[in-house]
């Protein structure tokens, strides 16, 4: 009978626990909404999406920055904001190399609280440019965590100019995860988005090599559904169903803290929007 009783306690604990994850809180840590989505999904139908999608809190992104600053407008406890050095979609390849970029994030960083800077893309010795170091050092300056879609080499190029940077490495660099855990027992300021990567789980279960790494480093992970086009706006709500999925599949600490408390903890400060 006793073991009849510890067996019930374990059922309902287990499934206490996948319900737990089925309704996990998301904090997404990388959305653009650029001016190419403003008519396509008005904002207050990108709040109603975050909303039904359980994302508590979203960091965002857009070309040019106006997009994140509607947003903000109409949820400013949902909204992180992160200042993107492109004006238009079709700065990504030329950004780096456009001086009169640097006056603009300046203008920019004068005006208004930012969380982070990016989500910026740079590869390999483009790291070295001057507009790359500038941008790093305008992140030391202000506090702000810098947001790299780049490959490994330009990461390592980010800590050789600022020792203490704070970088997210967008999509875990698109790395194999011994590479993504050998970056991150180097770099203790440097985080993962998970965004758009699709290796590290398949039919609701973590992949191998993923599994290790996010219990090797439960604290250095987040989520991101990367919105890079109006379209992706209507992924979201899926999306966070997925990640729910393979999320299930980790011990509930490790799960709660991808899921959002990661985010919370890194980008969650308050932010009033307006520069005081």
């Amino acid at each position: 009978m006793r073991r009849f009783l510890v067996l019930l306690s374990l059922l309902a604990t287990l499934g206490f626990t996948s319900a737990r994850a089925d309704e996990l809180p998301i904090f997404d840590a990388h959305m653009h909404y650029s001016h190419d989505a403003w008519t396509v999904v008005p904002p207050r139908e990108v709040v109603e999406i975050l909303k039904k999608a359980g994302v508590k809190r979203a960091m965002v992104s857009s070309s040019n920055n106006e997009g994140t600053k509607m947003l903000q407008d109409v949820a400013p406890n949902i909204i992180v904001p992160e200042l993107r050095p492109y004006r238009s979609r079709g700065e990504i390849s030329t950004w780096a190399k456009d001086p009169t970029v640097i006056p603009f994030v300046e203008d920019l960083l004068s005006k208004r609280k930012y969380m982070a800077i990016g989500e910026f893309h740079i590869y390999g010795a483009d790291a070295d440019l001057p507009n790359m170091r500038r941008i790093v050092e305008l992140a030391k300056q202000y506090g702000l965590y810098l947001h790299s879609h780049s490959d490994a080499d330009a990461v390592v190029r980010h800590f050789q100019q600022d020792p203490k940077a704070r970088v997210l490495w967008a999509h875990s660099g698109f790395e194999r995860p011994e590479k993504v855990r050998e970056m991150l027992r180097t770099y203790p300021t440097l985080w993962c988005d998970l965004a758009f990567l699709t290796s590290h789980a398949s039919n609701g279960k973590v992949a191998p090599g993923w599994r290790e790494a996010f219990l090797e480093f439960p604290d250095r992970f987040v989520l991101g559904t990367d919105t890079f086009t109006p379209e992706r706006w209507h992924y979201v709500i899926e999306h966070a169903r997925w990640s729910r999925q393979w999320l299930a599949d980790l011990p509930p600490d490790v799960a709660r803290k991808i899921a959002y408390e990661n985010g919370d903890r890194l980008f969650g400060g308050e932010l009033s929007g307006a520069k005081k």
